[in-house]
């Protein structure tokens, strides 16, 4: 090749190499054009990877607005191929005393939950000031500098869900709001005072401090403790933690909530082993239900999350997370039951028989599919097993006993309580 053209081979431009390709012998000029070749190729190959990988992974942004003379913050994940085009729920989860968005992210993994069921994760943080300049929530006698100083969190997380919904697919009939410790605190004050907004909460190892609380609508609530937890007693009283106050007793707390949901049935105890312990209280107004699990294992720690470096260990006998998923699709700010689950598969139209069934069900439905998945839960939001693409499902290696038949047709979901019998 004449040194008088500038080369260009395979659509890679080498003009930079130009005078060097002149000064070589022929055959290491093919030597260098194949490595440089190779090398191009490769660029290019990582640049699309990188691109793949941030196109997948990269959910999760953190922002700020002012509120109340603060710079408020939080975090927000998106789930994985969320595209905007459908409404879906929006779960708010608080951080506790010390903590932060991305502490509280790592200890409850829901931010991993909502890729796999498709949900936003919102992580707000609360205040910072105090001695030890830490963040906190005031949920009313707790805790900390937010406390004392009467830092309006309820109208921060007011105005948050309002800019959320402003910008992102949120069903505001699905908004859902939990917490750990001071988090859980101000998951009950957010049912107080935002009832209008926030269809259920699942406080963790947390307690109400609310002198008043009036909501305009039954809250349904699943709320979780360990016995083992000295931060906050289950008993109630002054915990071993930095915040000094008194706490309410787990019980006395979960009674209270299900009087003002009207429920019927009041402390019903569906599990009570040597791992943990399983009340409730059902047939509220509105479909309302209180649901509390208590373990044996574990303390101030998100039962079944991520153990934080100098928290306590976490139960292993139930999975918070999971639970509380559960529970929140059944629960609507319409108080229509199980119409998270049942969003697009008319009752009508969609049959799953016998109901009581001694272990085979059959699925009908006038709708056309095209794919067709099965599966059957416990009450307490275990997946036992799945079926894909048949109309038929065999339960009779199940004990006998209540569950749940999760049906999904090309997206649309119907889920409805089965009896087994022997």
């Amino acid at each position: 090749m004449p040194c008088s053209t500038t080369p260009s081979k395979f659509g890679i431009d080498i003009s930079d190499d130009y005078f060097l390709l002149c000064e070589l012998h022929p055959t290491n000029k093919i030597e260098y054009m194949r490595m440089k070749t190779n090398y191009i190729v490769l660029k290019r190959s990582l640049t699309v990877l990188l691109i793949m990988f941030t196109s997948i992974y990269s959910y999760a942004q953190y922002d700020s607005f002012p509120f109340g003379g603060y710079n408020r913050t939080f975090l927000m994940h998106l789930p994985i191929g969320y595209n905007g085009t459908s409404d879906i729920p929006l779960i708010v989860v608080m951080h506790g005393g010390f903590g932060n968005a991305y502490n509280i992210e790592n200890q409850s993994q829901l931010s991993a939950k909502a890729d796999a069921e498709n949900f936003i994760v919102v992580s707000p943080e609360g205040v910072k000031g105090g001695a030890f300049n830490i963040s906190s929530w005031n949920a009313g006698g707790c805790c900390g500098f937010a406390s004392s100083s009467n830092v309006d969190d309820v109208g921060f997380i007011d105005a948050l869900l309002d800019t959320l919904l402003s910008q992102y697919a949120i069903d505001s009939n699905r908004i859902y709001a939990t917490g750990m410790s001071n988090g859980g605190f101000m998951s009950y004050r957010l049912a107080c005072e935002l009832s209008d907004r926030i269809a259920a909460i699942a406080p963790v190892a947390a307690s109400m401090s609310m002198v008043a609380c009036n909501p305009v609508r039954p809250v349904p609530v699943i709320a979780f403790h360990s016995y083992l937890d000295t931060n906050v007693p289950y008993l109630g009283g002054v915990g071993s933690g930095p915040s000094g106050h008194n706490n309410s007793p787990q019980d006395s707390v979960l009674n209270v909530w299900a009087g003002m949901n009207n429920c019927m049935n009041l402390n019903d105890t569906i599990i009570d082993n040597n791992e943990y312990t399983l009340i409730k209280w059902t047939s509220g107004d509105c479909a309302s239900e209180v649901h509390h699990y208590a373990t044996q294992d574990g303390g101030h720690s998100w039962p079944g999350g991520v153990q934080t470096v100098i928290g306590d260990p976490v139960s292993s006998f139930i999975n918070a997370t999971d639970l509380m998923w559960s529970f929140f699709q059944q629960h609507t700010l319409n108080c229509s039951p199980l119409s998270a689950f049942n969003k697009g598969l008319e009752k009508n139209k969609t049959e799953i028989y016998p109901n009581p069934t001694n272990g085979q069900l059959k699925i009908h439905s006038e709708i056309i599919y095209t794919k067709l998945e099965i599966s059957v839960y416990s009450l307490t939001g275990q997946k036992i097993l799945t079926v894909k693409d048949q109309t038929e499902i065999d339960i009779s290696h199940l004990t006998k006993g209540a569950y749940f038949i999760k049906v999904k047709m090309d997206g649309a979901i119907r889920m409805e309580k089965i009896i087994k019998i022997e």
